[in-house]
C-alpha cells in the first residue's frame, strides 16, 4: 500500500487528556479544557498538519472537532469500529499512532456530521424526544397511584393523558371524589359508549399517599409537557431560518400526526420547501413530524451517499453476513438514531391491511421472525425515502392486492419451470 495522506494526525480522545500522534515524532498530550484544545491546534499547525483524523467518543469530540475544524485543518470523524487495535497493544498512546496510520493510507471512512443550522436542529430534536421518554415515564407513575387507590381509569380509557383522563385527575387533586361529577368531565364520545364502565373504576378508595404520588407524577408530567412547547418553539426558529422565512403556506391535506405532534406553524410546508417539494408524505407510514425526524438525523443532501445500498448499510438495516464454517453469528451493528427511526415506521406498517408493504413484512415474519421482517420493511422504506430524494422517483402504493398478484405470477412461473425439468405438461 502506498500513503495518500501526508502531513496527517491521528488523535484519541478521552475525558480528561488527548493524545496526539505524528507521523515521526514521539506522541503530545493535552487537557482537555477549551484553552488546551487551543493549544493542541497551535501545536497542530507547528508541524505543518493538514489533515486529523479522530474516534467518535461519546460527546468529547464535539468541541475539539469544531476548533480544528474552524482553524482549517480537514478533520475527519470516524467510527471506532474501524481502528481497532491489535490485541495485547491497547494504550491511548498506541491507538493515536494507529488511528493517524491508518488515516495516512487512507484505510479509515469518514462519519456523517452534521453542521450549521443542522446540528442546531437536531439538537432540538433529540432534546424534545427526551422529554417525550420522560413524560411517558411520569404517565406509568401517574397510572400505577390511580391502580393503588383502585381507580382503574388506565382499563377503561385508552390514554389516561388525554382529554378526558388529565380532566378527571385534575378534579380528583382539586379534591372532587364523586364518580357522576367525574364522569361529566369526560368528552363527549366517552360519555356516550363507556359511562357506565368509567363509572364503576371511579369508585376507588382514596388514600394519601396515593394523592400524594398522583399529584407528584401530574406535575412532573406538565413539566414535560412545557419542556417539548419551548422545544418545538426553538424548532419552528431554526426551520424558518433555514428557509430565510418565505415559506408559503401548504394548502394540501396533510396526514394526520396521532402522537406527540409539535406545536410547528407550517410543518408540511416548512419540510416542502427544504427538499424543493418532493413530498416524503407519499410514502407510507411518513408524516410530517417522523419526515422531520428523519431530517434533523440525515439532512436535506443524501447524496453523501453515493447509492441506496450506502444510505442503508450505514443506517444499519442491511443484511450482514457474519458466518464462520457451518455457524452464522448474530452480530449486531451500531444502530444510528436514523435507522431506529425507520424501524419504529416499519413496525407500525406490519400492522396494516392495505399497504403492500405490511404483506410484504407479514410473510417474512411467518418465514423468519419479526425482527428480520422489521429490519426487511424499514430497508425498503429507506430505499424509496433515498430514490425519491436523490433521484427524484415517485413512489406508487398499489395496495396488497397487486402484491398478492405478483407473488401468484411468480408462484405460476417455478410452477411451470418445474414442469418443464420433469417433463410435465402445465395446463
Amino acid at each position: 500500500m502506498e500513503k495518500i495522506r501526508f502531513n496527517s494526525a491521528g488523535i484519541d480522545i478521552g475525558s480528561q487528556k488527548i493524545f496526539i500522534g505524528l507521523e515521526g515524532k514521539e506522541v503530545a498530550s493535552f487537557g482537555t479544557f477549551t484553552s488546551d484544545f487551543r493549544e493542541a491546534s497551535d501545536y497542530l499547525k507547528k508541524n505543518e498538519i493538514t489533515t486529523v483524523a479522530m474516534e467518535s467518543t461519546g460527546t468529547y469530540w464535539v468541541i475539539l472537532y469544531d476548533i480544528l475544524q474552524s482553524d482549517g485543518f480537514d478533520v475527519w470523524l470516524v467510527d471506532g469500529r474501524q481502528t481497532r487495535q491489535v490485541p495485547g497493544r491497547k494504550t491511548d498512546v498506541k491507538d493515536c499512532q494507529w488511528i493517524q496510520q491508518l488515516h495516512s493510507y487512507g484505510l479509515l471512512n469518514r462519519c456523517f456530521v452534521a453542521e450549521g443550522k443542522m446540528k442546531e436542529l437536531r439538537s432540538y430534536q433529540r432534546l424534545r424526544e427526551d422529554h417525550i421518554r420522560s413524560a411517558a415515564m411520569h404517565v406509568n407513575h401517574m397510572q400505577k397511584a390511580l391502580i393503588e387507590m383502585n381507580l382503574r381509569l388506565p382499563e377503561v380509557l385508552s390514554q389516561i393523558h388525554g382529554i378526558s383522563g388529565m380532566a378527571i385527575i385534575e378534579a380528583i387533586l382539586s379534591g372532587e371524589r364523586e364518580p357522576q361529577r367525574l364522569l361529566l368531565l369526560c368528552h363527549s364520545s366517552v360519555i356516550k359508549n363507556k359511562s357506565e364502565a368509567i363509572l364503576k373504576s371511579l369508585e376507588g378508595f382514596y388514600t394519601s399517599e396515593g394523592i400524594f404520588a398522583l399529584k407528584q407524577a401530574y406535575e412532573a408530567y406538565q413539566f414535560y409537557q412545557r419542556q417539548i412547547k419551548e422545544c418545538d418553539g426553538m424548532l419552528m426558529t431554526v426551520l424558518q431560518d433555514i428557509n430565510g422565512n418565505q415559506t408559503e403556506q401548504d394548502s394540501t391535506n396533510r396526514k394526520a400526526i396521532r402522537h406527540n405532534k409539535p406545536d410547528i406553524e407550517n410543518l408540511g410546508g416548512q419540510m416542502l420547501e427544504l427538499f424543493g417539494q418532493r413530498d416524503a408524505t407519499i410514502l407510507p407510514g411518513i408524516t410530517d413530524y417522523s419526515w422531520l425526524q428523519i431530517y434533523s438525523e440525515t439532512g436535506e443532501d443524501l447524496t453523501k451517499w453515493p447509492s441506496e445500498k450506502h444510505f442503508t448499510s450505514w443506517l444499519g438495516l442491511s443484511p450482514g453476513q457474519n458466518n464462520s464454517g457451518k455457524k452464522q453469528k448474530n452480530k449486531r451493528k451500531g444502530r444510528p438514531l436514523a435507522g431506529q427511526i425507520f424501524r419504529k415506521l416499519a413496525q407500525s406498517l406490519l400492522q396494516s391491511k392495505k399497504i403492500s408493504f405490511g404483506a410484504f413484512g407479514r410473510r417474512l415474519r411467518g418465514r423468519k421472525g419479526p425482527q428480520i421482517a422489521i429490519k426487511a420493511v424499514a430497508r425498503k422504506l429507506a430505499v424509496q425515502y433515498w430514490r425519491l430524494m436523490v433521484k427524484g422517483k415517485e413512489f406508487i402504493e398499489k395496495g396488497v392486492a397487486h402484491y398478492e398478484a405478483i407473488l401468484l405470477q411468480q408462484k405460476e412461473k417455478y410452477i411451470k419451470k418445474l414442469a418443464l425439468e420433469l417433463n410435465m405438461e402445465f395446463k
